[in-house]
C-alpha cells in the first residue's frame, strides 16, 4: 500500500476541518455585520462601514459607534466564552449534557447579582460583573471541595452530584431572597432573563482580560481532554495528570462562565449545543473543537440577538430566549442522529 493512500484519510479530514474553520470565520464575520446593521433602524452596510473606518458624523454613524459596537463586541466575547467553556466542561465530566451551568457556577454568579443588588446597593450592569465572577468562583470551588472529598477524588460522577446539589442550594438562596424583597426581584428578573442589550464599551473593557486567561487556560487542556475521553486509565498510561487537566480545565472554564453570565445573564444553550455542532463539524480532537466552538458560540448569540431585535418590534425580545428557541431544535437534530447511528 503507497503512502499516499495511508496518508489520503488523514489529509482528508484536516482539509473537512479547514473547509468548516473557514466557514465558521465568514458566518462570524456576516453575523457581526448583521449585528451592526440590524435593529429597531436598519442601516445599510455602506454606512456601517462608513462609520468604522471613516467616522461619520450622521445620526446612523453614531448608532453604529456608540451602541450596536459595544453591544457586538459584547456578544462576541460572551458568545466564545461560554462555548468554550462548555465545550471543556463536557471533556472534564465526560458528560455530553454538561454545559455552564451543570456545576453550579452560572447560579453562584446570579447569587452574587441578588447579594450585588440587595446588599451593596448595586444597581448598574458594570457594577453587577464583579460580584457575579466572585460568585461564579466560590459556587466552583464549593463544587470541587465536596466533589474531591471522600474515596476517588473528583470523578466525573461525584461533580455532576455536587454541581446539582450546590445548584439547588443556590436556587433555593436566591428564590428565598427574592421573594423577600420585591425591589431585588423587580430589577433581578431583568438580569436573569439573559440579554446583550445595553452593555457598553466599559463593560467589554473589564471582561475581555478575563476571557484571554479562561481561553488559554482550556487551550493548555486540549491534549488532557482527548485523552481523557479514552478514560482515566488510558490517560494516565498516556502520560497525562487527570487531576492536573480538571483542575486547570475546570479554572479556565469558571473564568470562561463567569466572563460570560456576569456581563449578559444567564444565556441558555449557547454552551450546552454549541460544543456538540462543533464536534460534528471538526471532529473530537480538541485542538479544533476549542477554536471551532469559539468561532460559533458568537454567532449563535448574535444571530439569536439580530432575530431578537426583529421579531417583534418595536419591543426586543432577550438574546438569552432566543438562543432556547433555536438551541432546542438543534440538540432535537444531535439527538435524532446519534439515536440513528446507535
Amino acid at each position: 500500500m503507497s503512502a499516499a493512500t495511508i496518508s489520503s484519510p488523514r489529509g482528508a479530514l484536516v482539509s473537512r476541518r479547514i473547509g468548516w474553520t473557514a466557514a465558521a470565520v465568514i458566518a462570524l464575520l456576516l453575523a457581526v455585520l448583521l449585528s451592526l446593521a440590524v435593529g429597531a433602524r436598519q442601516i445599510a452596510p455602506g454606512e456601517v462601514f462608513d462609520a468604522l473606518l471613516h467616522g461619520g458624523t450622521s445620526d446612523a454613524a453614531e448608532v453604529v459607534r456608540s451602541m450596536r459596537v459595544p453591544r457586538t463586541l459584547v456578544g462576541l466575547m460572551v458568545g466564545a466564552a461560554l462555548a468554550i467553556a462548555g465545550t471543556v466542561m463536557q471533556g472534564i465530566t465526560r458528560n455530553p449534557i454538561a454545559d455552564p451551568g451543570v456545576l453550579g457556577i452560572s447560579q453562584g454568579a446570579a447569587a452574587g447579582v441578588v447579594l450585588a443588588i440587595a446588599i451593596a446597593g448595586v444597581h448598574t450592569l458594570t457594577g453587577y460583573v464583579w460580584f457575579a465572577f466572585v460568585g461564579a468562583g466560590i459556587a466552583s470551588v464549593a463544587v470541587y471541595a465536596v466533589a474531591a472529598s471522600g474515596r476517588g477524588g473528583a470523578s466525573p460522577v461525584k461533580l455532576a452530584l455536587a454541581g446539582a446539589a450546590v445548584n439547588a442550594l443556590l436556587i433555593a438562596v436566591i428564590q428565598g431572597m427574592l421573594t423577600t424583597d420585591a425591589a431585588t426581584l423587580d430589577e433581578f428578573r431583568f438580569w436573569q432573563v439573559g440579554s446583550i442589550a445595553g452593555r457598553d464599551a466599559e463593560m467589554a473593557g473589564q471582561i475581555w482580560p478575563f476571557l484571554v486567561v479562561g481561553t488559554v487556560l482550556a487551550l493548555s487542556v486540549a491534549r488532557g481532554l482527548d485523552a481523557l475521553a479514552l478514560g482515566e486509565d488510558v490517560a494516565k498510561g498516556l502520560g497525562h495528570k487527570v487531576g492536573t487537566v480538571r483542575i486547570v480545565g475546570g479554572i479556565g472554564a469558571t473564568v470562561l462562565t463567569g466572563v460570560g453570565v456576569s456581563a449578559a445573564g444567564p444565556i441558555a444553550f449557547v454552551g450546552l449545543a454549541v460544543p456538540h455542532i462543533a464536534r460534528a463539524l471538526v471532529g473530537s480532537n480538541h485542538r479544533w473543537v476549542l477554536p471551532m466552538a469559539a468561532l460559533l458560540g458568537p454567532v449563535m448569540l448574535l444571530v439569536s440577538d439580530v432575530i431578537g431585535r426583529v421579531a417583534f418590534p418595536p419591543s426586543e425580545v432577550p438574546a438569552g430566549v432566543m438562543t432556547a428557541l433555536l438551541g432546542v431544535p438543534f440538540l432535537i437534530v444531535l439527538v435524532r442522529r446519534k439515536a440513528v447511528s446507535a
